[in-house]
């Protein structure tokens, strides 16, 4: 006896399923469809090409991040940190997952050994929210980027005039997830908010502001 399958498993049954990708396909990916692309789950995840005023926050935060980080090496406490913008980071193998965080701070690969950035070289992710990704910035990423132990997350978002929110979150290393540390606000009275993680950063609204 044969029991007949609901119209929409035998269409599930029927219709092909994309193939993963695997990291060593991934890798042989010219940059340039690198770029283009995230890997979630081992599976092809297309992403838009961001706006002008997402590019200009991105390069903004990115040097604010990258003043203070030279700040902190120089102090000496600090090894060697690098920012940068649009890297592939790799959080997982098995199946891959591949993001590009708008903004790292990093430690300093090994080009000698041929280190590529990977979820324990990040010591913080940012992720500027557009109209399209909200979900996946405020909830994917945020239990991606936990899971793969990043021990700082940043979301921010703008207006037209720029950056007017960070959302800061901590790991929380026993339950592996993040812990909402507060929200630094553009318009908050008082001076430039200042925090001490990872690294100490002020943040300038000023400099953040197209």
């Amino acid at each position: 006896m044969t029991t007949a399958l609901p119209k929409d498993s035998w269409l599930r049954a029927l219709r092909p399923q994309p193939a993963r990708v695997t990291a060593a396909e991934y890798e042989a990916l010219s940059e340039e469809i690198a770029r283009s692309i995230e890997i979630v789950d081992g599976y092809i995840v297309f992403c838009e090409a961001p706006t002008p005023d997402h590019q200009t926050a991105g390069r903004r935060l990115a040097n604010l991040l990258e003043r203070h980080a030279q700040n902190a090496v120089k102090s000496g406490r600090y090894g060697c940190l690098t920012v940068n913008n649009d890297v592939d980071l790799r959080l997982r193998d098995i199946p891959l997952l591949n993001r590009r965080p708008d903004v790292i701070l990093s430690r300093c690969l090994d080009r000698d050994r041929g280190e590529r950035p990977r979820a324990e070289h990040a010591l913080l992710v940012i992720e500027i929210v557009s109209p399209g990704s909200e979900t996946q910035d405020t909830t994917d990423k945020l239990g991606e980027y936990a899971r793969a132990g990043i021990p700082h997350y940043w979301i921010t978002r703008l207006d037209n005039d720029g950056v007017t929110t960070i959302e800061r979150y901590a790991l929380d290393h026993a339950s592996m997830l993040y812990k909402h540390l507060g929200t630094l606000m553009k318009d908050e009275a008082g001076g430039p908010p200042a925090i001490t993680n990872p690294i100490p950063v002020t943040i300038t609204w000023d400099d953040l502001t197209f």
